[in-house]
């Protein structure tokens, strides 16, 4: 027989839902049988009349479980043999006949549906009270179902029953005639809206955000670790102890400041669970600068630590893996697992993921630390065997046992100096690559690693070589104008945050005068920068001028100084002399009454005491400053020098002129 349905000739029946039909019962199962062998036998081609031969079944009964079966269902998907199951609803109850004016209790099915229907405007104006949470929907744990509540009801039926009589309902019409005036039709209404799409239900109920979603294997994200390097996950962790600042005065004598919580940041292979390098960040928040930087540190060869607490000291299994093999050094990764937060999402810090190390990055949904289990897991270890441990532990929660059991009351001689917190991370993470990891069946990260690269002979990627030598291109180039001045005798330079940068190839450049140089800066010691022409070809590195050369800092350092200065100009409407010596001055002054303050004091005081020689730069003529001066310990005396001056052309009957010594300063 002739087909005439064309809606049925290309049916997949692979992807409908199935169902567990051999708990029915034998007279519900022996039917359903029936109607699957007789949609099975439609979608093989067989005819009608053998179809209706051999099931028993009418050609009419075949085509409307067909068209049930292909109609969508709630979850998005068909219904598939779900729809011959017996009793099974595809559709909801749709009222058709009128309700009376006066009725007695019962009988009023689908009534609330048909007001609806009629009129519209009352259906959106209920979205609208959906979505600006007039009523709350309130979850009861019971029995394990869902049960829920709604508040606020009450207030919500009074102004719906003001939209029906604005609509022109009258005392006769449905709502009114009833007895409790559809507030119990309305109550369903809401929970069916709320309760048909989850993140609705979960807002309402006052959820901040969702969680638990699960993500498809071909969303992008990246494949099962097999082998070292393969995939790496990376995220900052507020350290859990509180932290004071020792601070050494021109007379020797200590003074100790509390200071802020510190941020580690870290990124841990996720094969061997083994920690590849760490960052440790003194600022309320972390920047890209900090990501990239500890991107660094992870790639570089890690340097060994000489401890000066008595008792730590590397193991015989301890160290980090390009410490331990030294093959690994500029390793690089395919994946890398990341959150969404600002400085991880920053264009600087992608360009420096995906073009530069030449990795994936996969930030993956928000608010989903599952995703990145690992380096969430071994923040918990550093949590458990270094913070708990400590005086000042903050605890996981404020009520939180340890807090108090570790709570030093306000005695700043039992709290963590940060010299040694630095010593103490890592010791900590040494230990952890070195300490049998459940995971991996008791063998240690460290171990691990080298079965795969030494053992196993693991294909592993590196860095470029031209690349190694140049990881200040990591950070974003900026363009600065080369700037000089004739009439005035200043040779060619450029002004980065405030201050002149020049060498002296650049200094004799006079066709660069008005172009613009790419600048790459190293954020962690500004006074020095890589400078390329336009066409990408090396100019040099570039000298900052003046007081800035003489002690290292970094870009937050210049940038706190800058802010400073420029908040007293605004008062006095004098500039700084000596910028860092205010800095530092204020920041001792405020460290005592701000933790804030005591922290960019211990950011500036790490920084001056990076190098144990001062920069003098070369120059004929050396001026001695004050002895009140900050040099590399806070209260130490630095020299400064003079640049070269240009000696003019002898001319008759020259005028004498006052010396001026330029400080290289642009306020």
């Amino acid at each position: 027989m002739i087909r005439f349905n064309a809606q049925f000739e290309a049916l997949d029946v692979t992807a409908w839902p199935t169902v567990a039909h051999v708990e029915f019962d034998d007279a519900t199962r022996r039917m359903f049988e029936r109607r699957v062998q007789a949609v099975m036998a439609y979608v093989r081609g067989e005819s009608i009349k053998q179809i209706e031969k051999a099931t028993g079944i009418n050609r009419r009964q075949l085509y409307r479980w067909l068209e049930r079966a292909i109609s969508p269902h709630p979850d998005g998907r068909p219904f598939g043999f779900r729809a011959l199951v017996r009793y099974a609803r595809t559709a909801d109850y749709v009222r058709v006949r009128a309700l009376k004016e006066r009725f007695e209790p019962g009988g009023a099915a689908g009534a609330f549906s048909q007001l609806l229907e009629r009129y519209p405007v009352l259906a959106g104006w209920l979205l609208l009270q959906v979505k600006h949470r007039k009523v709350r929907l309130d979850q009861l744990q019971a029995d394990g179902k869902l049960r829920t509540r709604l508040r606020g009801l009450k207030a919500v039926h009074d102004d719906f029953l003001r939209q029906c009589r604005a609509v022109g309902l009258t005392a006769a019409d449905y709502p009114f005639n009833t007895s409790g005036h559809a507030i119990r039709s309305l109550g369903e209404r809401l929970k069916a809206d709320f309760l048909c799409s989850f993140g609705t239900a979960a807002r309402s109920a006052g959820a901040s955000h969702l969680k638990g979603l699960p993500r498809r294997h071909d969303d992008g994200a990246p494949p099962a670790a097999s082998r070292p390097y393969q995939v790496v996950e990376f995220d900052g962790h507020r350290l859990d102890v509180r932290l004071k600042l020792v601070v050494q005065d021109p007379l020797g004598f200590e003074r100790e400041f509390e200071m802020e919580r510190v941020w580690l940041l870290a990124i841990i292979d996720v094969c061997t669970r083994a920690v590849l390098g760490y960052q440790i960040v003194m600022a309320s928040e972390y920047s890209r600068y900090d990501v990239i930087k500890t991107i660094e540190n992870a790639l570089e060869p890690h340097r060994p630590r000489n401890f000066t607490i008595a008792g730590l000291a590397y193991g015989p299994e301890d160290g980090f893996p390009s410490q331990r093999l030294p093959e690994l050094a500029y390793a690089t990764w395919e994946w890398m697992r990341l959150d969404n937060a600002r400085a991880h999402l920053a264009s600087a810090t992608l360009t420096a993921l995906c073009e530069f190390v030449g990795c994936l990055a996969d930030a993956g949904p928000k608010y989903s630390p599952d995703d990145r289990p690992y380096i969430e897991r071994f923040f918990g270890t550093i949590a458990n065997r270094l913070s708990s441990r400590l005086p000042g532990y903050t605890g996981s929660h404020p009520r939180d046992l340890r807090r108090a059991l570790a709570d030093p009351k306000g005695n700043l001689r039992l709290y963590v100096s940060l010299d040694e917190l630095d010593e103490l991370v890592e010791y900590a993470i040494a230990s952890y690559n070195g300490t049998p990891h459940s995971g991996l069946n008791n063998v240690t990260p460290l171990e691990a690693m080298e079965y795969f690269v030494r053992g196993k002979q693991t294909m592993v990627t590196w860095l470029a070589e031209y690349h190694r030598r140049t990881l200040c291109l990591m950070q974003s180039a900026r363009r600065c104008r080369v700037r000089a001045y004739l009439d005035q005798g200043v040779r060619p330079h450029i002004n980065l945050y405030k201050a002149r940068y020049t060498n002296s190839v650049l200094a004799a450049s006079t066709r660069l005068i008005g172009q613009d140089l790419l600048i790459y800066m190293n954020a962690n010691d500004l006074r020095s920068v890589r400078a390329f022409l336009p066409d990408g070809t090396e100019l040099g590195e570039l000298e900052v001028q003046g007081v800035w050369r003489m002690i290292p800092h970094n870009l937050k350092l210049r940038q706190q100084i800058l802010s400073d200065a420029g908040q007293r100009r605004g008062r006095r409407g004098v500039p700084e002399e000596n910028p860092i010596e205010a800095y530092v001055k204020r920041k001792l002054a405020e460290a005592r009454k701000n933790r804030k303050s005591a922290s960019q004091l211990a950011h500036a005081k790490r920084l001056l005491a990076s190098t144990g020689t001062v920069r003098v730069p070369a120059g004929p003529t050396v001026c001695p400053q004050p002895p009140n001066v900050v040099g590399p310990e806070i209260g130490a005396p630095i020299a400064a020098t003079t640049e070269p001056h240009d000696a003019p052309a002898p001319r008759p009957r020259a005028r004498p002129r006052k010396l001026s010594i330029g400080t290289g300063q642009v306020f």
